[in-house]
């Protein structure tokens, strides 16, 4: 797992989950604060994201994109970074339990299993 990365996740902002086999791409967002890194996956709870999981059983890859300017980046202030992976959502079992503890409005967990990442900027 990249530091930097996790450097970024420290700081709040928004994280923009993408799915591109819909046309056109569905977008949802979330808290970076919501985000829990367990190994090589990334744990998010969901309330809504219903389109981007319309699109799994035809292609679950998704794409992340995360940034925090509280990070030095490549060229100054400034960290942002793309995910790539496959994505799942679970309503039961110990990952999603946990987070409905911490956050009662869940009703599944998004798990992302993480191909690679890309530092952008």
């Amino acid at each position: 797992m990249n530091e930097k990365f996790l450097e970024v996740l420290k700081h709040e902002g928004p994280v923009t989950i993408i799915t591109v086999n819909a046309h056109p791409a569905h977008v949802v967002n979330t808290w970076m604060s919501y985000i829990d890194v367990v190994g090589n996956t990334l744990t998010i709870p969901a309330a809504g994201m219903h389109s981007i999981e319309a699109d799994f059983p035809t292609d679950n890859h998704v794409t992340l994109t995360f940034g925090s300017k509280a990070v030095e980046g490549t060229v100054g202030p400034g960290a942002g970074f793309h995910v790539h992976g496959t994505g799942r959502f679970v309503d039961s079992g110990v990952e999603f339990e946990a987070k409905k503890a911490r956050f009662p409005w869940v009703t599944r967990l998004l798990i992302v299993n993480i191909d690679d990442i890309q530092q952008k900027i």
